[in-house]
This record gives structure tokens, sequence and C-alpha cells, in this order.
């Protein structure tokens, strides 16, 4: 095993493949902690750009020399290249014995680069829990940012330290929950942002033009709040059993959205109703006769 696989990790060269949003960001965090980053490969005018301006001075590589270089290779490419690009290097036999191979996507463990291993390759798994911008204002975020980290044991506090040394918050996920991870992580954020944006859109659709100053306070003291309380934060026509007022509100998204040639806004008010009202009901927030009268008004759309 390496000098970088016992115990804190030493200062490294590190590679970067892929310098998008992510491995950008990443990269130019470890050179701050005092990693020198010797490489990255950019294929697009933006990746390049990023590399200019996140990592001055770095070259521009193809992928196999960045991997001939580093002594830490930082994957950070799309879910469907990862593994196809690590048994692809494999084949050439690119990888060496005792770099360290460090993956950024969410739904895969280490058992994707076992023909890095194989090869003598040291494989970390570290998923940022975050949105970024790809620009410098990403690594201030990461001060209060989790990472996902999934390892061999040995090689576990390698990969702790790295989160640490870039500022994050190191979570250990196991390999056979990573994509339970993803899902989760999937189902919070994205879903979020189209329930947000479908909000805004019944909101202008009510005549009001500045829709993030009215949403902005009460989204971020709802978040909040489910955050630190969960259930206990629920709020509204539904927690309070009031089907009558549940059902004046689906008719009014339903017209809304038949106007607004959105039929997915009424859909997903119905759906996300429909669970309020069964977390209320496991709560103990409703009775069984308030949510059986809630659930009646909520029921499939017969006309679909």
């Amino acid at each position: 095993m390496s000098a970088a696989a016992e115990g804190r990790p030493g200062r490294l060269g590190v590679g970067v493949v892929g310098a998008g949003r992510v491995g950008a960001v990443l990269a130019s965090a470890l050179r701050a902690a005092g990693h020198a980053v010797v490489g990255a490969s950019a294929v697009s005018e933006a990746s390049r750009e990023r590399v200019d301006t996140l990592l001055p001075g770095v070259p521009v590589l193809d992928v196999p020399d960045v991997v001939e270089r580093a002594e830490l290779v930082l994957l950070a490419v799309p879910d469907d290249v990862l593994g196809p690009l690590v048994d692809g290097l494999a084949t050439t036999g690119a990888w060496q014995a005792g770099q360290l191979v460090v993956h950024t996507c969410g739904r895969f463990g280490v058992g994707v680069l076992d023909p890095a291993r194989r090869q003598g390759a040291i494989p970390l798994a570290l998923h940022p829990a975050m949105t970024f911008t790809g620009t410098s204002m990403d690594l201030a975020r990461l001060a209060d940012c989790c990472v996902a980290v999934t390892a061999p044991g040995p090689v576990l506090p390698v990969a702790q330290a790295l989160v640490v040394e870039m500022g994050a918050e190191p979570v250990v996920v196991p390999e056979e929950a990573r994509p339970l991870y993803q899902a989760a992580l999937s189902h919070g954020a994205d879903h979020l942002v189209t329930l947000v944006v479908q909000a805004a859109q019944l909101l202008r659709a009510a005549g009001v033009e500045h829709t993030q100053r009215v949403l902005e306070p009460l989204l971020s003291a709802a978040l909040d709040g489910a955050l630190r309380s969960g259930e206990d934060a629920l709020r509204g026509p539904v927690t309070r059993g009031d089907a009558a007022a549940v059902a004046a509100q689906l008719a009014t998204v339903t017209a809304a959205g038949a106007a607004a040639g959105t039929p997915d806004v009424p859909e997903t008010h119905r759906a996300l109703a429909r669970a309020t009202a069964e977390r209320a009901l496991a709560a103990g927030a409703l009775s069984p006769e308030q949510a059986e009268a809630l659930l009646d008004v909520l029921a499939d759309d017969p006309a679909r």
C-alpha cells in the first residue's frame, strides 16, 4: 500500500478526468489544501474555461496522460460514462499500483472501479450532496456540504480525510446503499425544483408578478421546519382535515392547469396532498374518519 493510503494522505499529484462543474471545483478545493493538480481533461469550451478560471496553470491533457501523471485520479464524469471509462483504461493497462482512484457519481460505490482495483489502484467513491455551479462560489458552499464516502475499510480514513481537506463533512454510505442514497437526494432536490416551479406558475396565473419574493420566505420556513421537525411541521387544510377546503383547492388548481395547458400541476397537487394526508394520519394528526374524507376527495380523477 502506498504512503498515501496509510492514514492521512500526504500531498498528492491530482489528475482530473472531466473538468465539468463538479470536477473543476473539487480539484480546486484539493489544490487549496496543498495538493498539486497535475493535469485535467476538458473536451468542451466551457470545461476549458473552467480550467483556466478555477485551475490556472494546469495543463489540459488527454485522459490517458492525466491518469499517467496522477497519484490521485478524480473521475468526475456522468454515471453512464464512468464504467466504460474505467474499464477502457484498464484494458490499456493505464491504472497504476497504489494510485488513488476517486469517482463522484452518487449511485455507484467502489464496485464500478473494480477494473482499476485489479491493477492495484485504490478505489474511493465521494459524492458531494450539493448542486454545483462550476464557479468559485461552490468552494465556499463546500463548508456546508456533506459528502457521501464509500471505500474499502482499510482506506476509509483516506477518503474521509480528503473530504475534510476539501472543507466538507464526510458521511459514510455503505456500498449496497448507494443507489438508495442517490434516489433520496434526487427525490428531495429534483422534485423540490419541480414543486417550486409549479407553485410559481400558479402564482403567475393568479396575477402575481414577483413570485420569488412571495415564495422564498414561505418555502424557506417550510423547508427549515421539515428538516427540523418532520411531519410535525405540516400545516394547511390537509393536516386540519378540512376536506371541503381541499376539494376547493384541487378544483381551482385543476382549472388553472387546464387553462394554462399544464396538466402536470393538478396531478402533482393531488398526489402530494394524498401523500400528506396519509402521513398526517400515520402521525396521529388526522382521525381515520378525517383521512377517509380527504382521500375520497383526492382519489384519482375518473376523467383520466
